[in-house]
């Protein structure tokens, strides 16, 4: 077999060249501020140098006490003075480093929250709908945090650490090279067993992140649908999966916790290994008088600070497989494929007049189901455009194609003779106002959810807008009006006043071109009667899609397309097509049945 076969049969290659390009990706975002980090090493030389230099000065002042009336005071005195101030410079540089560390950690991450948020920006529909938000909310959130842990800890103590290794070297052999040399020969065991255990844990870090995402999912699933799980008496069941998850999370969780702390006992085991060959050849160096107590007393020292960085080293390598896992899972992220970007030379749909075109379109969410095939469908400027059918037969789905939030397979849709593949999406949406049955409103004021897409709005635009979409009544009996502030989603109101909300939000733009999904299926009877007036002169001279599923909203429709498995089986107006007495003539008749 080739070595090259070999490697991609090797899951443990795989996870180190994993390993290598997360590693690849961090060290692109923190080249950005390679000023900081040469500041960084800068500082940490200088207080390891500092550091390093106290145990010289104090074997110095052990030498200048030979014994009873033998003690040197003044140089002993002069001795303490500059280890004192050698210590507050190194309190000094170590605090300027903490701070170009974390000044670098959080730029860091702040650059890659802020990419992974753009990039869900412009991921296509599909992605998010086939993802659960709580994993995605999950890997901006809780990856970044724990990513930054890890990443904060390998500037705190990585850089400092090898630096003490070396420079602890460097001292050790001006003082006997001998006694260095067993250092040295006892140094790659602590090496070998921090590399191997530390190799092993990033995959399990890995499956921790991940099982901690679909965790998140799952909580923010049944937070966002609480009504119905206690409407439905799903408490138990829910828990039932919380616990099976749970239970994954803690096994994944403490085989990665308990191999990752192997590394601490196993390396300190190997130090004190390193201490005792030091202090057992230092003593018969001593003893010889090959070295002096001061230089052992030196030596010693030595010996404890260079054990320490190994210590902290191996802690570090556990945080950084942890941080690297959660890396490797937002980069999934930032580097999923973004939607198709609009053409260099895309044209900006203006004055838009509302003649839509659907001229042959095929369209699959997934290639083996067939849904839309061989779709043609010509809109006059001005008409109104009702679309009716059984669930499922592919009317919202018409509603996203022309939105371009999904692309057509095959066949192409043109407004005002543009295709919209050759048109910028923001210039289309613009010339789209829509009314969905799901309403989505943001945290924050009643006015700022009203001029959502008009924030330059005036106070009177937006009571204006209000009054229109009968929304005025019930925010002026809020307690603080238009400045009352609404919950995430508008948990605080009633449905029905969500989607007056989302209807005023429309009234206020007033594009040339409406999409009305059930728009009114929240609202009580009085008040769609009144909405369906306000709707009738909104869209008078904008063309405008509707699609009901109560068939006495689209009496007035110019055109009615009756839709089934992804064709239009019928169209017409609504008298036409009862007197046809076929598939719409028995839906509307189903609705009023005595």
């Amino acid at each position: 077999m080739s070595a090259k076969n070999s490697s991609k049969n090797d899951p443990m290659s795989g996870r180190r060249n994993s390993q290598k390009d997360t590693l690849r990706k961090v060290l692109h975002y923190i080249r950005r501020y390679w000023l900081f980090l040469g500041l960084s090493l800068i500082l940490a030389a200088v207080t390891v140098v500092l550091t390093l230099y106290v145990p010289v000065l104090t074997g110095e002042a052990v030498d200048l006490i030979l014994g009873p009336g033998q003690v040197d005071f003044a140089g002993v005195f002069s001795i303490g003075v500059t280890i004192a101030v050698m210590v507050a410079a190194t309190a000094l540089a170590q605090w300027l480093m903490n701070v170009c560390n974390n000044r670098i950690t959080y730029s860091v991450i702040r650059d890659i929250r802020g990419e992974a948020f753009r990039r869900i920006q412009i991921l296509p529909l599909k992605y998010i709908d086939g993802h659960n938000s709580g994993d995605i909310v999950s890997r901006v959130i809780a990856d970044v945090d724990q990513f930054a842990d890890g990443l904060l800890m390998g500037f705190t103590q990585l850089f400092s650490g090898v630096l003490t290794i070396v420079g602890t070297l460097f001292f050790m052999f001006s003082i006997d090279g001998w006694i260095a040399l067993v250092v040295v020969c006892i140094t790659p065991v602590s090496l070998l067993v921090a590399s191997f255990i530390a190799g092993r844990t990033f995959s399990m870090f890995k499956l921790q992140s991940e099982t901690r995402g679909e965790q998140t999912a799952l909580i923010d699933e049944m937070i966002g649908g609480q009504k119905v799980v206690q409407a439905f008496g799903y408490e138990k069941k829910a828990m039932e999966r919380f616990d099976e998850i749970n239970d994954r999370l803690e096994k994944c969780s403490l085989r990665a916790i308990f191999f990752s702390s192997l590394t601490n006992p196993c390396t300190r085991f190997v130090n004190s290994l390193v201490y005792t060959g030091v202090g057992l050849t230092g003593a018969l160096a001593a003893v010889s008088g090959r070295l002096s107590v001061g230089q052992l007393s030196s030596f010693l020292s030595y010996a404890n600070q260079y054990t320490k960085p190994f210590n902290e080293i191996s802690g570090v390598v556990t945080e950084l497989q942890n941080a690297l896992a959660c890396a490797a899972r937002i980069f999934e992220l930032i580097e999923e494929e973004p939607q198709t970007p609009d053409d260099a030379d895309a044209a900006e749909l203006t004055d838009v007049r509302g003649q839509v075109e659907i001229d042959h379109v095929d369209f699959r969410y997934r290639p083996e189901v067939p849904l839309i095939e061989n779709l043609n469908l010509s809109v006059r400027p001005g008409e109104r455009v009702a679309l009716v059918g059984p669930t499922g037969c592919g009317k919202t789905t018409i509603i996203n194609l022309l939105m371009r939030f999904y692309d057509v397979d095959a066949g192409e849709i043109r407004v005002d003779g543009v295709p919209v593949r050759r048109a910028t999406r923001r210039s289309l949406r613009r010339n789209f106002g829509m009314v969905l049955q799901d309403t989505w409103l943001k945290a924050g004021t009643i006015r700022e959810n009203i001029a959502y897409a008009k924030p330059d709005a005036t106070m009177e635009e937006v009571v204006e807008a209000a009054k229109l979409a009968h929304a005025h009544g019930f925010i002026r009996r809020l307690p603080q009006g238009y400045d009352t502030v609404i919950a995430e989603d508008g948990g605080n109101i009633s449905q029905g006043q969500k989607q007056l909300l989302c209807i005023a939000r429309v009234m206020l733009c007033l594009p040339p071109m409406l999409i009305l999904d059930e728009a009114t299926s929240s609202i009580d009877t009085r008040t769609e009667l009144k909405i369906q007036e306000a709707f009738a002169r909104m869209m008078e001279g904008r063309t405008s899609f509707i699609v009901a599923h109560r068939l006495s909203t689209i009496r007035e429709a110019d055109v009615i397309l009756v839709m089934r498995d992804g064709r239009i089986i019928e169209q017409g107006r609504h008298e036409e097509l009862l007197e046809k007495g076929g598939f719409y003539a028995a839906l509307y008749n189903s609705q009023f049945e005595q």
